[in-house]
């Protein structure tokens, strides 16, 4: 399976489909298997798709040492390069989207376009749910930090049906992400601000953000739209965190017409 050479380690990576470039940019504990089969396939369609591992989680390499959601940047922009991708357009969800700010912010050449997702431009406390999953995840106890995390990143309407607990089992186990990393991925989010910068962002964004978040209020993604000059919102009605497990066909459709009918 691919790897890629960046910053000094291995990235892993998949790719598929065909058409413009878009990178997507999953958020904490998340790796290329999260996004769900459901939105990876209809996408592929479209674009010449990849979809990777954050240093430390799946199967990249591991990542022992403390760093910033601008670290994990540097990383996005390096495997850009190795891909030999001039720009793409980058989608980012949650930690993802904050990587995706600074990714826009600090190598603009790199990003097509760029679209942010249940994410935040920093300076807000933690909310409780979040401290709750946080605490759940810390005990090592997979089923009690699962079912934390389940309720916590989904609509209480997703949530009531137990198939969909058994997929985001399956999908969350189905590469490792230690608990040592998730956590160090906690607290580079929770150092996050880029609120004072946004404003000098020039890629054309779209923001997307459930209206049923409780890790990351609808608040947030109207504030990030707010500071982002020309950004287009997008709220997703009763949508909880992962928003494109909830309402992936409205997240495709949203995603096309903003990166194929907007600017190349």
């Amino acid at each position: 399976m691919p790897h890629l050479e960046v910053n000094g380690r291995r990235i892993f990576y998949t790719r598929r489909g065909a058409g413009p470039p878009l990178l997507l940019i999953h958020g904490m504990g998340g790796h290329h298997l999260s996004w769900g089969e459901w939105f990876l396939g209809p996408l592929a369609r479209d674009f010449d798709l990849v979809a990777f591992d954050h240093r430390g989680v799946g199967r990249s390499d591991r990542a022992d040492e403390p760093f910033a959601i601008a670290d994990l940047a540097l990383d996005v922009a390096g495997l850009l390069t190795a891909l030999d991708w001039p720009a793409a357009h980058v989608f980012g969800v949650a930690a993802g989207g904050m990587i995706a700010q600074e990714l826009a912010l600090r190598q603009p050449d790199l990003v097509r376009t760029l679209t942010i997702g249940a994410s935040t431009s920093g300076g807000a406390a933690a909310t409780a749910t979040a401290h709750r999953m946080m605490d759940a995840i810390a005990t090592h106890d997979l089923d009690h930090g699962l079912r934390t995390a389940f309720e916590a990143n989904l609509s209480p309407r997703f949530t009531a049906d137990p198939a969909n607990f058994d997929t985001y089992r399956r999908l969350t186990l189905a590469e490792r992400a230690p608990v040592p990393v998730v956590q160090t991925q906690y607290r580079a989010a929770l150092a996050h601000d880029t609120a004072s910068r946004l404003p000098t962002v020039t890629a054309p964004t779209l923001v997307l953000h459930g209206t049923a978040d409780a890790l990351l209020s609808p608040a947030n993604g109207k504030r990030i739209a707010r500071l982002i000059p020309g950004a287009r919102l997008e709220l997703l009605d009763g949508a909880g965190h992962l928003f494109w497990w909830e309402q992936p066909q409205r997240t495709i459709d949203l995603l096309r017409q903003h990166t194929l009918d907007g600017p190349a």
